[in-house]
């Protein structure tokens, strides 16, 4: 009887694990687990040094780190780098924190939005569909082909290139761009 018992552990601890290692996906070179947060994975990213920078001076660690669900659109340093030069250096001052939190949560949606799930919305809104984002904006979220991009306020372009890293709260989606408001 303890034979079939620890047998039978053993068979669901291997059914479990290829579910768990098939969402581990690599960003940045580093592995990025479902089970931790979107901070505790972000900071391990080689792509996403300056995205986690700002999050810090724009003090919204605690708020990443929650309970979420939260659907990120992550700008690699790639993308921050396409900005006009300073404009990082700028936004990341004390007296910019303001500009810097409605950049950053104009990234963020409410909820959790796989790739499956915005191609759906896109479907059903017969090309495009619009997304209200934590900073109150709003994203256009269409396709080409398999590919998603994001349309931001001021008519912006960011390609998601990199689609469903599951986080224990929420999904990121890292972009090629940064996204703007108005």
């Amino acid at each position: 009887m303890k034979k079939l018992i620890i047998a039978a552990f053993a068979l669901a601890a291997i059914a479990i694990a290829p579910n768990t290692y098939a969402q581990t996906k690599m960003v940045g070179g580093a592995a990025m687990y479902p089970t931790k947060n979107i901070i505790e994975n972000a900071v391990n990213s080689n792509d996403h040094k300056t995205l986690v920078a700002a999050v810090k001076a724009a003090g919204l660690v605690e708020t990443l780190e929650g309970a979420g669900p939260f659907t990120v659109f992550a700008p690699t340093d790639e993308a921050f780098g396409k900005l006009p030069a300073g404009t990082v250096d700028n936004l990341i001052k004390p007296a910019n924190k303001a500009t810097l939190i409605k950049i950053l949560t104009y990234h963020v949606v409410a909820g959790k939005l796989s790739a499956a799930d915005l191609l759906t919305k896109v479907k059903e809104g017969k090309g495009k569909a619009e997304l209200s984002t934590v900073s109150g904006g709003t994203l256009v979220v269409m396709s080409q082909g398999a590919k998603l991009y994001l349309v931001d306020e001021k008519g912006g372009k960011s390609w998601i290139t990199i689609a469903d890293v599951n986080q224990s709260n929420g999904i990121i989606h890292v972009v090629n761009t940064v996204l703007m408001p108005n």
